[in-house]
């Protein structure tokens, strides 16, 4: 009980130290938790503390949960601490615990890949090699431009790798899978590339987002549970969301590469439009399995979802002509996160409410 309530205040106050290091650096008057100079840190740092800090830490619980190997808690707690670090201005010693955490994350997966080796396992490997890599780039002092990218590909490939596990019974060509690691091995050289060659990485990079959405958008078992009912359609729409957001995300990217303005719109499309409607749709399943938390479902979870569609929607496409819609968009992003944890909350709430007076009916 005390690990769980350790793991989930770091978790916590990495989301909410990255929720408002955003908001700060769009010019949203909040408490600054941050203590850099430079603005371009700041965003490094921003996208740390969500990414490693907070998503990091989360898939590390997930993963050493799924192990059950009391040394793989180490990944993130070392994550979830360096992210308190960073909050705090200690960027040395909060990229470098970050390299631990990602580096003993990379050992659990490799325990992983040899107790079942199969296409999803590897690619979970991939996708901790790559956050190595990234938290290696940042802890030497490299700039978003060589870092983001190895951030998103540990992202984007353990959600791929989800995906593929949960669709491995679904009938396709033996070409849909050639097909699915040729972009994700597009997807790294892209990353690989980005540092010293910004605009072929950049191209490669985007194009690689662009069609693993659709890739994901035609295989994907969310195209048939869409009409299914309850948990089960509420998350094919979390997901056929995502991968609409991933798409986009694939196109700013690359424009981001040849000069345009769509840097923003590149990596927030990407990291929320997608990574957090992946993290909306698959948490009335994934917390009750790490966190021993049961949730009642109901049509309620939509209404958060709407929210973080809508708020993109403002930041990403009115906020394009406007600097006050950009940052009330981003404003409405972090709302968006708020009301989803609150939602959880009440739901978690309402599942001992009822259970508890089903229980004392039962009794009587």
């Amino acid at each position: 009980m005390l690990a769980r309530a350790l793991f989930g205040a770091l978790a916590g106050v990495s989301l909410a130290a990255g929720i408002a290091g955003g908001l700060w650096r769009l010019g949203v008057a909040v408490p600054d938790p941050l203590s850099f100079a430079s603005a371009g840190q700041v965003l490094l740092v921003h996208a740390a503390l969500m990414v490693c800090g907070f998503l990091g830490t989360v898939i590390g619980i997930e993963r050493a949960v799924a192990v059950k190997q009391r040394w793989a808690f180490l990944a993130p707690l070392a994550s979830g601490t360096g992210a308190l670090c960073l909050a705090f201005g200690q960027q040395a010693a909060g990229a470098w615990l970050g390299v631990a955490a990602a580096m003993v994350f990379l050992a659990v997966n490799a325990l992983v890949v040899r107790r079942q080796r199969a296409a999803h396992t590897l690619l979970l490997a991939l996708g901790a090699a790559a956050w190595v890599a990234g938290n290696l780039l940042f802890a030497a002092g490299r700039d978003g431009g060589a870092v983001f990218p190895w951030w998103f590909a540990f992202l984007v490939m353990t959600i791929a790798a989800e995906r593929l596990e949960m669709t491995r019974l679904m009938r396709r060509r033996p070409a849909a899978g050639a097909a699915l690691h040729a972009l994700l091995l597009l997807l790294l050289a892209g990353a690989a590339c980005s540092g010293a060659a910004p605009l072929a990485g950049g191209l490669a990079y985007g194009v690689a987002l662009a069609l693993l959405a659709a890739w994901l958008a035609v295989f994907d078992i969310a195209r048939r549970t869409l009409f299914t009912h309850g948990i089960s359609r509420y998350m094919a729409v979390c997901l056929l969301g995502g991968y609409a957001w991933l798409g986009i995300a694939g196109v700013a990217w690359a424009a981001a590469a040849l000069g345009w303005p769509a840097r923003d719109a590149a990596l927030h499309a990407l990291g929320l439009g997608f990574v957090v409607s992946m993290v909306m749709g698959h948490a009335p399943v994934v917390l009750p399995a790490i966190a021993r938390i049961k949730l009642r479902f109901g049509a309620f979870f939509y209404l958060p979802l709407v929210a973080l569609h809508l708020s993109l929607f403002v930041r990403l496409a009115l906020g394009s002509f406007s600097v006050p819609l950009r940052a009330a968009g981003a404003s409405l992003n972090a709302a968006a996160i708020i009301f989803f944890a609150v939602t959880v909350a009440g739901a978690a709430v309402a599942w001992r409410i009822q259970h508890g007076a089903e229980g004392a009916r039962k009794a009587r």
